[in-house]
């Protein structure tokens, strides 16, 4: 589905990826796991388009999507869930789902109640303002906001910063159900163990802009194995 082949970028002239390479299948959930500052939010916004790429190539379901606006790619089926979440504070929740609306690939006015359905806390917050919500309302509703518009693949940048552990748990019950019914793909970028493991079939570890291994997300249960390949052992 997706296949990242030597990627660069960077900052001016701050080199952030150093050639990242790594291949997606469809339905796949791959988690990537690394240290603040060493590449992991620039990847996914490499990815999406954000961030130009210096070099290398980014291939979607066999499309060169390495210079696409960020539109375009979201027209193709790539959502981007950011870190911060980045919902419209002044717009109700519905407002917000319904700006998910126009760049989707395969959206429709009947997405809104589909999405709902998978995300019950939601429907009793129609009418309020995206900023009146908790910081983990905030991130249910950024990840419907993304869904709305029927996304193949969903980049989802540390998804757990700052909120409540019930919604943590609550976020992990709606993605394994969305890739046992909907066969989502997912790139997770995240620091959290417990989260990135439960979600991911494989995981990736990032140190200063490059892969550098591939592991079962068993291993992650060992604090030793942790320090071994992130040195972020808990």
């Amino acid at each position: 589905m997706l296949v990242v082949d030597d990627l660069k970028a960077g900052y001016g002239r701050i080199p952030i990826l150093m050639g990242v390479s790594f291949a997606l299948a469809a339905g796949e959930y791959l988690g990537i796991l690394g240290h603040n500052g060493m590449g992991k939010t620039t990847l996914m916004r490499t990815l999406m388009g954000y961030l130009p790429a210096n070099g290398g190539s980014v291939a979607f379901e066999g499309r060169d999507v390495t210079r696409l606006p960020t539109y375009a790619s979201a027209r193709l089926g790539l959502g981007f869930v950011p870190q911060g979440r980045e919902i419209f504070p002044s717009l109700t929740v519905m407002e917000n789902l319904r700006m998910g609306l126009a760049g989707g690939a395969r959206a429709g006015t009947g997405e809104i109640d589909d999405v709902l359905a998978d995300f019950p806390r939601l429907v009793r917050l129609l009418d309020r303002r995206g900023g009146a919500l908790s910081g983990g309302e905030q991130q249910l509703l950024a990840l419907a906001r993304c869904l709305v518009g029927r996304p193949k693949l969903i980049l989802l940048d540390e998804p757990t910063e700052g909120i409540q552990p019930s919604i943590r748990d609550e976020i992990v019950e709606t993605l394994l159900a969305l890739k046992a019914r909907r066969g989502i793909a997912t790139i997770l970028v995240e620091q959290n163990l417990e989260f990135i493991t439960s979600l991911s079939d494989r995981i990736l570890t990032i140190q200063k802009g490059r892969i550098t291994a591939e592991l079962d997300p068993t291993r992650l249960a060992s604090p030793e194995a942790v320090a071994e390949y992130v040195g972020m052992a808990t």
